[in-house]
């Protein structure tokens, strides 16, 4: 039989926690005294976002480059608090990635920002710190999923091997670009089919939760 898998690198939004947009932007909105649809206009429809998770802007610049195109003061701050905001952490999911690290490394792989990565310990506070120093984005290696090589970047970072990890994201693209960099994949839907699946592969036991 073959070995268990050393890692299981999750998805962020959709996996681990549940990203609502429309709470970022009020958020934004409320801090900054713009509407929710000039705040989206400034923040997504300019291409800002998609810029910050291919890596142009650092954290810092990136709330500076939003405030000039929103046409008012914007704080990093304002930023994390709004990301905050627009995240809930799955308890079902923090659960199974606890008893996953009993038997193999967990880390993060998203499409995000640098804002992400270096705050998310304030955005999400849950997480930690079960994924400390384990959360790796886009805009770090300036590579998105599904791109096979983001994949071997993060594990090269994490000294772990292709065949030896299990990639698990909402997005079968996203997994396919795992599978073709060598990793195993698991197209997540809900928490009980990756825990049958997760269970299979020897990285935990039954869900005896009622």
């Amino acid at each position: 039989m073959s070995a268990a898998p050393a890692l299981v690198l999750f998805d962020l939004d959709g996996v681990l926690v549940r990203y609502d947009r429309e709470k970022r932007l009020a958020s934004l909105a409320r801090s900054t005294g713009k509407s929710m649809a000039e705040v989206k206009a400034a923040l997504f429809d300019s291409g800002l976002e998609a810029d910050c998770d291919r890596g142009v802007y650092t954290a810092q610049s990136q709330a500076d480059e939003f405030a000039r195109r929103l046409g008012a003061p914007a704080t990093l701050d304002d930023g994390v608090r709004a990301r905050a905001a627009s995240i809930s952490a799955t308890p079902e999911m923090l659960t199974l990635a606890a008893e996953v690290s009993r038997a193999a490394g967990v880390a993060i792989l998203t499409n995000n920002g640098l804002m992400v990565r270096d705050y998310l310990p304030q955005i999400c506070p849950p997480l930690f710190p079960l994924f400390s120093a384990r959360v790796f984005c886009s805009a770090q290696f300036k590579i998105e999923k599904p791109d096979p090589e983001i994949y071997k970047r993060c594990l090269a970072a994490l000294g772990i091997a292709e065949q030896r990890a299990i990639f698990v994201d909402d997005n079968s693209a996203n997994v396919e670009g795992a599978i073709r960099a060598g990793l195993l994949g698991h197209h997540f839907t809900d928490p009980p089919s990756l825990r049958s699946e997760l269970r299979a592969l020897g990285l935990v036991g039954e869900n005896h939760a009622t």
